[in-house]
């Protein structure tokens, strides 16, 4: 965490509006510092000791510990009654559940959305995982112009954003699809357990998919994770055009402007992209 002093600093201007509409600018103050100290603790790995984190925001640190106690008495905060350190409390983990229910990840993701339609003057998809197949949740067309396919069902093993989603799922599921059945769709739709189990091993390892010709003979795509708070694959985002216009040979200047939009999509939704 590289919090500043200055940034945490509520500025004369401020004040002097908040005393001018009647503000108390104390309580202005002390909630602003509240609510660095909850940021801070947030991006702090492990428990954090009083002293340090008064350092690292600029306050003094009787200021500090009295804000963290009255944290603590909400239960957003917990000590550790041994080390005296500070963590998050568990209130901010079910604030943070509330917030997930409402989070609309469509409408946070439409902006990227149009603009990779746009920049690569094809179709941009983004795609949730709804039980065995993937759900369309939003789909631009190379103008940027949304159209009406969102809720379109996608199969998993033989779509890239499908092959995305199985990427964060175990092995168990993949035994489970295959004793229902994988629907040949082309002679490239891969049918094979074995042979899915490769192919999703190579999404990982590259953080990509492709699909070439699997779920239509003419259509190519290449997709990538969108991920939520926790590191994980929340949903994903995809190009797909006829094969003609993604050959393999573009695939790595996709997957550039993919990965740009993926990660402004997961910072958008207050996600973490996870580490390899």
């Amino acid at each position: 965490m590289d919090a500043t002093p200055s940034s945490h600093l509520v500025s004369a201007a401020t004040v002097a509006a908040e005393v001018s509409a009647g503000v108390d600018p104390n309580s202005v103050r002390s909630v602003d510092r509240a609510a660095s100290l909850l940021l801070a603790l947030g991006d702090w790995e492990g428990e954090v000791g009083v002293t340090e984190l008064a350092r690292r925001l600029g306050l003094h640190k009787s200021t500090a510990s009295r804000l963290l106690t009255t944290l603590q008495k909400r239960g957003l905060v917990q000590q550790d009654h041994d080390s005296g350190k500070y963590r998050l409390g568990l209130a901010m983990v079910r604030l943070g559940g509330h917030a997930e229910k409402t989070l609309d990840l469509r409408t946070l993701a439409l902006p990227e959305l149009s603009s990779l339609a746009q920049a690569v003057k094809e179709t941009a998809t983004l795609g949730v995982l709804d039980g065995d197949v993937v759900r369309s949740v939003a789909w631009y067309d190379a103008s940027g112009m949304g159209r009406d396919r969102t809720g379109r069902n996608l199969p998993l093993h033989a779509t890239a954003p499908g092959k995305v989603l199985l990427s964060s799922r175990p092995e168990r599921e993949f035994i489970r699809l295959a004793k229902i059945g994988f629907t040949p769709y082309t002679s490239h739709t891969i049918v094979r357990v074995d042979l899915l189990l490769e192919e999703i091993a190579r999404v990982r390892k590259r953080g990509f998919a492709t699909a070439f010709g699997e779920q239509e003979p003419t259509l190519n795509a290449v997709a990538m994770p969108v991920f939520d708070q926790r590191g994980c694959i929340v949903a994903a985002l995809e190009v797909r055009a006829s094969g003609n216009r993604i050959p393999p040979s573009r695939v790595p200047a996709l997957t550039e402007r993919i990965r740009d939009a993926a990660a402004l999509i997961t910072e958008h939704i207050g996600g973490v992209v996870a580490s390899n």
